[in-house]
């Protein structure tokens, strides 16, 4: 019998990934689980990705990815006439108030890394990419990076406590780093 040409597969077998760590969690997350809502046969998500870190690391690079871009959108926004406290708190908001879902997840397999090296070196590439893109808007990359460490911690801490986003608040922190004027 002749094989069967399917050259999206790779790219549902991610996808599936995704929806299982969406749907249930990283624990959840198994070569089974991932082949069921795929709809391949087991053999082929062992075949694309013979661990389940290697599918833990793909699914990671392409929600950071949309992450990434989403970011540079938001950067391509920025007012200039505004403090960078207000256009900060302005994407931090738009975060927590858009797709929670998509938020929970984004953080689920971010801090995967905290438990598979594997997955370590995508959550860095992440966090520089964040870098870079603050960098270009700030006094350089010290105050880039305190920026993107507040940003997670504020999400976090939201995600977490389900406490309403504080706008003001959150623009009085990030004037605090950023130097620049906070209300």
């Amino acid at each position: 019998m002749a094989r069967r040409y399917d050259p999206e597969r790779r790219d549902r077998i991610i996808d599936a990934a995704i929806r299982v760590v969406a749907d249930r969690g990283i624990d959840a997350l198994s070569h089974r689980a991932v082949a069921a809502a795929a709809d391949v046969p087991l053999g082929s998500t062992t075949y694309h990705f013979a661990t389940l870190d290697d599918l833990l690391v793909e699914a990671l690079r392409r929600t950071a990815r949309e992450w990434l871009d989403g970011l540079a959108a938001w950067e391509r926004t920025v007012d200039p006439a505004l403090p960078l406290a207000e256009e900060l708190a302005r994407l931090v908001g738009e975060s927590l108030t858009g797709d929670r879902r998509r938020l929970e997840l984004e953080y689920e397999l971010y801090l995967a890394a905290l438990r598979r090296p594997a997955v370590r070196p995508i959550a860095a590439e992440c966090v520089d990419e964040m870098v870079t893109v603050l960098r270009r808007r700030t006094a350089g990359e010290a105050t880039a990076r305190a920026l993107v460490a507040l940003i997670d911690g504020m999400m976090l801490q939201h995600l977490l406590t389900g406490r309403a986003f504080d706008r003001d608040e959150a623009v009085r922190a990030l004037a605090a780093v950023t130097g620049g004027p906070a209300r």
